[in-house]
């Protein structure tokens, strides 16, 4: 097929784009900041106050840029497919593919058409970044000199994995418009040490906690320093603390005087592929509808690739039907992508919940049905307790299996409008008494009270079980009379449920074996047949385990639809079914020699190789560098906290995705809170706040939130209006 490219050479250096700000713009920037005040306390975190919202979305994107201004441009070069521009193309699929699901032209006609009181805190969010590299010339910015306010409408969810692509992976999409031979179909195969973007979110309701009030747990698992700590406070009624996503002005995740929310990955059918029947006449390209052609839409994608001090710019014709931006072609046909990845009410309800005052002005706030990557776990002060599998839910036919591409040739598989909020999964108030959601089938989510599954259509809850969620029923269904601290201890339980799957038919396999070999795996059997299957500092036995574990994980066979690999329990089970007791007995015999190779004995303490460092480039891990013992692991393998860890051109494993920002909260009559967050609130090595809450963080003790104003100013370290 023909695809076109065009290739032009910028000679201008970058720093010749920048954007001076007028001296217009630096008196309202001047005027913006001292409207706001904040306090940072003793661990660094930013309370921001103003007398509007305005005042503190400009007061919070100033404390991120202090914290990490790098980190807000990554995230926007990730989100307006501009990362080519630094890192000379490596990413260039993934900028494609951004650009055509997302078209900067709607999200400023957005911006435009936006009430007048939402455009003040966009137009906020952007002052107070250009604010801050205004008062900041040594901060130089690696693209974006100057933010636009309709960028914060580019970014309207603040999950790792913001972006629904339906099913189909950026090697497809290079396939398509790089020009090389098609993929037959996606083969999905999830890795055992890749970073993980599940999380886990627990609620408890006033008749299982100690106190009478609801609680809520707050336990995303991110690439590590992904988000920060914040509290916003203005006249207007907001009074919000939380995580925020480096660049957004909303929490995330988090509480305010009222209710609390924790938003965890969903699998829900949101996005959908359909293989659309194309033809070309006379040099255009048609695709086939109801019976007649309709001419393929183009628009032309721009990107520019760092050359040294350089720009190389590639123009790329991107093609779209009706349905959306084609990103792939299987079997002859192009795939076109139908999703709602951005828009205005998306971000519109980000905000609104975290001035939600109660469960009904809650559920307001959901009822845009624009959150597209979510599921929410709630509690609020009224004792109430809640649970949404997905928000945004479009209707289709329930005949068809959406999780494979549909035929885009008919109108029989357009969507139907969308599902309202009480007709999506979800749980009020169950009789339970809990709530948890691990990334897994919400239909196990509050025990006997959780939904039936044939209540709903498959397209709504398409995922499985897995070991992280089992764990969390077990504990979650024994609990009685929960204190916060309780709470806390059973979000950092160290049991790895899988391996009360995969040990026995080792054992077994072990008892089977011939004598000459039962005498060569003796002492590391006996260490595993003797372990509480609890992640340990001291233990040899969670080193072999993890190491063994991780093996057999790879073993799994291959699936073609992330739908198909969430269902982990069944899928182990089936692979411990048809696994020999020699592929059993072999992998242990590779995992020793692994270690003994690495380490110079199979013996080894988990917290001797298992490592926590912060690396001041953030990237070089070091042996001879200081660094903790870890007891952790990774959650794929049951464990509810997660630390994933790997050899990073080193001996040692370092952690460097997993547990992040987290927080237990009680809803009484006033807020009781407690978070932990990765290493610490700073981003300078030489900070006091760089690593002090790393011990913590591995251990599981979490700091009291200082959420009323005066508590706040009694561990006051500095209180500043923004630029003083």
């Amino acid at each position: 097929m023909t695809k076109r490219l065009f290739f032009v050479l910028i000679f201008s250096p970058l720093f010749l784009f920048a954007q001076k700000n007028t001296d217009k713009e630096i008196e309202r920037f001047k005027s913006e900041a001292n409207a706001v005040t904040i306090t940072r306390d003793n661990w660094g975190v930013p309370h921001i106050y103003g007398k509007t919202d305005a005042d503190a979305v400009f007061g919070l994107m100033y404390t991120e840029c202090e914290d990490n201004f790098k980190g807000i441009e990554q995230n926007y070069l990730y989100q307006l497919g501009r990362q080519s521009e630094v890192d000379g193309g490596k990413n260039l699929y993934t900028d494609v593919t951004l650009q055509l699901i997302a078209d900067t032209a709607d999200a400023i006609k957005d911006y435009k058409a936006s009430a007048p009181w939402f455009k003040k805190l966009m137009d906020a969010f952007a002052d107070g970044v250009n604010y801050y590299l205004y008062k900041h010339p040594e901060v130089k910015p690696a693209v974006f000199q100057h933010f636009e306010p309709w960028y914060a409408l580019m970014f309207t969810d603040g999950s790792v994995s913001a972006t629904v692509t339906g099913g189909i992976n950026v090697g497809e999409t290079q396939h398509f418009y790089g020009g090389g031979s098609e993929s037959s179909g996606a083969v999905y195969q999830p890795g055992i040490d890749e970073r993980e973007t599940g999380s886990n979110g627990f609620a408890i309701a006033p008749s299982k906690s100690a106190s009478g009030h609801a609680l809520l747990y707050i336990n995303p698992h991110v690439p590590f320093y992904f988000r920060t700590e914040v509290q916003m406070v203005s006249n207007e009624g907001l009074n919000v603390y939380g995580a925020v996503t480096w660049g957004q002005f909303f929490v995330y995740q988090g509480f305010n005087q009222h209710c609390g929310w924790m938003h965890t990955s969903s699998y829900a059918d949101v996005g959908d592929l359909y293989a659309e029947k194309v033809t070309q006449k006379d040099g255009k390209w048609y695709y086939e509808y109801n019976g007649s052609l309709k001419p393929v839409i183009t628009r032309k994608l721009v990107l520019n690739i760092k050359k040294g001090d350089k720009q190389e710019q590639k123009t790329i014709t991107g093609y779209y039907t009706h349905h959306g931006p084609v990103l792939g072609s299987r079997d002859g046909k192009w795939l076109a992508l139908k999703a709602d990845n951005r828009s205005y009410n998306a971000l519109l309800e980000s905000w609104l919940i975290t001035k939600a005052n109660s469960f009904d002005q809650y559920k307001k706030a959901m009822n845009l049905l624009s959150n597209a990557t979510n599921n929410t776990v709630y509690a609020d002060d009224q004792g109430n307790i809640a649970f949404w599998y997905g928000n945004f839910m479009p209707k289709r036919d329930a005949k068809l299996d959406w999780t494979l591409p549909v035929d885009g040739s008919t109108a029989e598989t357009e969507w139907q409008g969308l599902h309202p909020l009480n007709e999506i999964v979800h749980v009020y108030n169950p009789e339970s008494g809990w709530i948890q959601n691990c990334n897994s089938t919400p239909f196990s989510s509050s025990g006997k009270s959780s939904p039936v599954k044939s209540s709903y259509p498959a397209y709504m809850a398409p995922d499985g079980e897995n070991f992280r969620a089992v764990n969390a029923i077990k504990l979650l269904s024994d609990a009685k009379k929960l204190t916060l601290d309780e709470l806390i201890s059973k979000g950092y339980d160290h049991y790895l449920s899988a391996f009360d799957v995969l040990l026995p038919p080792l054992f077994k396999a072990y008892n089977a074996a011939p004598d000459s070999l039962k005498k060569i795996l003796s002492e590391p059997m006996q260490i595993l047949q003797q372990w509480d299957r609890r992640t340990a500092v001291n233990s040899a036995a969670t080193t072999l385990a993890v190491e063994w574990g991780t093996l057999m994980m790879r073993a799994l066979p291959p699936v073609k639809t992330t739908e198909e690999s969430t269902f982990q329990t069944i899928r182990v089970n089936a692979m411990l079914k048809t696994a020999s007791d020699k592929q059993l007995l072999d992998n242990f015999a590779v995992a020793l020699n692994n270690l003994q190779k690495n380490y110079g004995t199979w013996n080894v303490k988990w917290g001797d190789i298992n490592r926590y460092q912060r690396p001041a480039d953030g990237v070089t891990f070091d042996d001879n560098a200081p660094s903790l013992p870890v007891g952790l692991t990774s959650s794929a393998f049951g464990q509810l906290p997660s630390f994933v860890s790997r050899i990073m051109n080193t001996k040692k494993r370092y952690g460097y995705s997993g547990n992040s920002f987290i927080a237990a909260v009680e809803f009484g009559t006033r807020i009781k809170a407690k978070t932990i967050i990765t290493g610490g609130q700073s981003f300078n090595p030489a900070s006091k706040h760089y690593i002090d809450q790393a011990g913590m963080y591995i251990e599981g003790k979490f700091k009291d939130v200082l959420f009323y104003k005066s508590d706040v100013l009694k561990h006051a370290e500095k209180t500043y209006h923004p630029g003083n």
